[in-house]
């Protein structure tokens, strides 16, 4: 009873507002009905207003509806008073400013929308829609009716609620709703659900058909619907031309299997979007189910039951629209790659700060890897390059075994995925090249006891698919232990069962010629065969001569496998070549030691044994000459029984001699010493260190070859010293010349001397055979007088040779020391300070 009252009071409350807003007494009964049916409307809405709350763009936008109609002065009389009433501030004001403005903005709409209507809108949901949104309560038919108004404590601003009433206006609004929307739409939201499943799937539905021009699924024109489900059936459409993309490209690629441009990783992918369409395909199934049961409308009481709507089917789609746009994507970007490069390109898409894209790439990242790791680990445990297909990140090609390391395998830059570094995939490239290399070049199977001995040690198993994707650190480490234990098996291989470093210490010896007993006694046993021309050598007969030279000297006690392998080699020669020019030793390097002594290698070990051989018989040739040269009692009595221009010029020339020998003496001397002391024994000892040090091939090859590069740039065999090797090259050619000369020299004097013993000889028949004799030498018959006469041409001539070796010589001396310091090799300096080491050169070159 009391609330029925309370409802009255508040009615006549509103009753005599909408008195006092229309004083008019020209107002008539229905006018006023009208007015209170209105006044209630308002105060019994439930809409929010649907922009922000702004007091100053409210009275802004009043006053530019007014201006816009033409009402200048109903603007300023407004902006006067919104002055008035903003101002207005303390108790007893109005806090809600912005809502009185609104209101006042709502109602000037709704007379204006009102006085606009047809007779359409005279009631019912249509009347309240064209009337600011406000849910119609009162009905002109039902006056007199009971009206309920309550205060809703919940809502803010303190806006009235009208609660429902018996006659459920709510319910008549709904059902006017529905009316309307039948009237727009020719085809039911339950028709328009299951072709938009059939699109969903690839299938064009009655109304929903696939347009190539929009390349989609679009709702055809001729259906008349609502523009937003003509929007919302395009959006939920999407996922069918998705799945199109997605679907083609799978049965695409596996029917073309096994094509090499699909290959396993690329069937791998297939797969995982195979499993993924299925699921998809689940999805489908429980959706059609739901699309059996007919959609409720709002006002039925099972409106929440178990069916399928647009906005429900868009509901249950959006999570399968991010990973079938995903999907797309990556369908559209892994077209044209394969192998490891579609698994880099797949990884890129991953790093995404969405947890279901990173938890959905994960899985298929997962499977697509599968088998690139499964390669990686047959490669790093077994040495197995399993790749039909050419996927994998290493390539190998069919070479000879002793070049199996330096070109066998190397990497694909191509098809290196961007998750796997470059240094990691290079410890990856040297592991299986080691397990190779012990089982092709060195026959040893104990590479596998290492690697297992790898994988138990990291706690990784050796079978297959052990390892995924997201494995990162675990395959690092595996790969890490795995080529510190094979390297190392393989160094110990390489040190003990073949011996490298006994045979790089032979090379040493007889190559570099570092045996000195042994280089010397083949130097005496092969000169005299090898001045003869290089044609008519027998190189089995200077193999014998080798043979003799190791069993006279100390090389007979090194080990006779390596001394089986050093030969003797014959290089090409051409006309007028003599057996010094041609001879040479080779050493024969076998598997798997000339995988570091290749053929290259040998040849630049050639070239230096040519330059020190040369050195070596200048040396000996100088050791000749001075033989031949030192005072014996052929000169002295030569000497004393010659007259004097003839003595002095004979002194003269024989100090020439002298002088010039010593002076090779010295440059070939320090020479010498610098070549094998500063390069040979200083390279070897740094050698020796970075051998002890080295860790796997690749750090034993780098080793070996910056110790031969040191040897041929100190000893002026490089590239940047070609000048002054020709010049070094000249001065030998000079040094054997005056050998040449001094054999003359000597062997003259003693045909002189012989010749001035034949001649006091008394007898004459004696004396005619001895002339005939001497006619057949290069001193010709006569006298004394004419021996004289023909000592002095001779020693005359000599002089004049050796006066122009002198010169040629010291010319060319001059030439190389000025040349030694433009060289960039610092060791260079140490055979400038050995050869200049009083200045006299540089002296006698600033003289100049």
């Amino acid at each position: 009873m009391d609330e029925q009252q309370d409802h009255q009071t508040l009615l006549d409350l509103v009753k005599e507002l909408v008195h006092r807003l229309n004083p008019s007494t020209a107002t008539t009964t229905t006018q006023f009905a009208q007015s209170l049916k209105y006044a209630t409307r308002i105060l019994a809405s439930r809409m929010t207003p649907s922009i922000a709350a702004d007091e100053s763009a409210m009275a802004e936008s009043i006053k530019r509806s007014l201006v816009n109609e033409g009402n200048s002065s109903g603007a300023l009389a407004f902006a006067d008073l919104y002055t008035k009433f903003s101002s207005k501030s303390g108790f007893g004001t109005i806090k809600n400013k912005w809502a009185v403005l609104y209101l006042l903005k709502v109602v000037a709409e709704d007379r204006k929308a009102a006085k606009k209507s047809n007779s359409r809108a005279s009631s019912g949901l249509f009347a309240s829609t064209v009337c600011g949104g406000l849910p119609v309560v009162f009905d002109e038919e039902s006056g007199g009716a009971k009206k309920v108004l309550d205060r809703n404590r919940s809502g803010s601003n303190g806006v009235l609620l009208v609660s429902k009433d018996s006659e459920n206006f709510r319910e008549i609004a709904v059902r006017e709703y529905g009316d309307l929307v039948r009237e727009e739409s020719e085809v039911s939201e339950g028709v328009l659900v299951r072709d938009v499943l059939y699109a969903c799937q690839g299938i064009d539905g009655k109304y929903v058909k696939f347009d190539k021009n929009f390349d989609g699924y679009v709702l055809l024109d001729s259906v008349k619907v609502p523009r937003a489900v003509r929007v919302m059936v395009r959006k939920v459409c999407e996922l069918g031309w998705l799945f199109m993309k997605v679907r083609d490209h799978v049965s695409e690629s596996m029917d073309r299997f096994p094509a090499e441009d699909v290959g396993t990783i690329g069937q791998a992918f297939c797969a995982a979007l195979q499993d993924e369409l299925s699921e998809y395909y689940k999805l489908l199934a429980v959706l059609e189910a739901q699309a059996n049961n007919p959609i409720p409308m709002v006002s039925e009481a099972g409106n929440s039951g178990n069916y399928l709507s647009l906005r429900r089917l868009a509901v249950w789609f959006a999570e399968p629209v991010v990973k079938m746009r995903l999907m797309a994507v990556l369908v559209d970007c892994c077209k044209v790659l394969r192998g490891g490069a579609m698994a880099g390109a797949i990884h890129v898409h991953a790093q995404h700060g969405d947890p279901l894209v990173q938890e959905f790439m994960r899985q298929l990242l997962r499977r697509v890897c599968s088998p690139l790791f499964e390669m990686v680990r047959s490669w790093v445990l077994e040495g197995e390059l399993d790749d039909i297909f050419g996927e994998f990140f290493i390539l190998g090609q069919p070479v000879k075994a002793e070049s199996l390391w330096r070109e066998g395998y190397r990497l694909h830059d191509g098809m290196l995925p961007s998750f796997i570094s470059q240094s990691l995939a290079q410890r990856i490239l040297r592991t299986g090249k080691s397990i190779n290399f012990l089982r092709v070049c060195c026959e040893d199977q104990g590479w596998a006891v290492a690697a297992e001995e790898a994988a138990a040690a990291v706690g990784t198993t050796t079978k297959r698919y052990g390892l995924g994707y997201g494995e990162t650190d675990a395959l690092e480490a595996l790969i890490a232990e795995a080529a510190k234990r094979i390297d190392r098996h393989l160094m110990d291989v390489m040190y003990k069962q073949y011996k490298f470093k006994e045979h790089c210490l032979a090379i040493k010896r007889y190559l570099l010629l570092g045996q000195g007993d042994f280089v010397q006694y083949l130097m005496d046993i092969v000169g005299p065969e090898l001045s003869e021309p290089a044609n008519t050598i027998s190189s089995f007969k200077l193999a014998g001569l080798l043979e003799s030279a190791i069993r006279s000297s100390n090389a007979q006690y090194d080990d006779a496998d390596m001394l089986d392998r050093l030969r003797v080699k014959m290089m090409p020669h051409g006309t007028g070549d003599r057996g010094w020019d041609v001879f040479s030793l080779e050493y024969d390097a076998r598997v798997p030691l000339n995988t570091v002594f290749t053929e290259s290698v040998m040849g630049r070990y050639l070239r230096i044994f040519n330059f020190l051989w040369k050195l070596r018989r200048v040396e000996h040739s100088l050791i000749g000459a001075w033989k031949t040269m030192k005072p014996n009692r052929i000169t002295s009595n030569f000497l004393t029984k010659q007259e004097g221009s003839i003595k002095f010029q004979f002194v003269s020339t024989l100090r020439r001699c002298q002088v010039l020998w010593v002076e090779m003496n010295h440059f070939v001397t320090n020479l010498q010493y610098y070549i094998m002391f500063e390069v040979l024994e200083v390279s070897w000892a740094n050698f020796v260190d970075e051998m002890e040090s080295a860790r796997d091939l690749d750090d034993l090859l780098a080793a070996h070859e910056k110790y031969l590069q040191s040897i041929v740039e100190k000893s002026l065999l490089g590239e940047r010293s070609q000048t002054l090797c020709k010049t070094l090259f000249l001065l030998f050619d000079l040094i054997l010349q005056f050998r040449s000369h001094a054999d003359r020299l000597y062997e003259g004097v003693h045909e002189l001397q012989a010749r001035t013993a034949v001649s006091a000889l008394s007898s004459q028949g004696r004396t005619k055979t001895r002339q005939k004799q001497n006619d057949e030498s290069s001193w010709g018959g006569g006298g004394r007088k004419a021996l004289t006469k023909l000592a002095g041409e001779f020693l005359q001539t000599i002089g004049q040779d050796l006066e122009k070796i002198s010169k040629d010589y010291s010319s060319s001396l001059e030439g190389f020391i000025a040349q030694l310091p433009m060289q960039q090799h610092v060791d260079l300096k140490f055979l400038l300070f050995r050869l200049d080491f009083t200045e006299f050169y540089s002296r006698l070159r600033l003289g100049k």
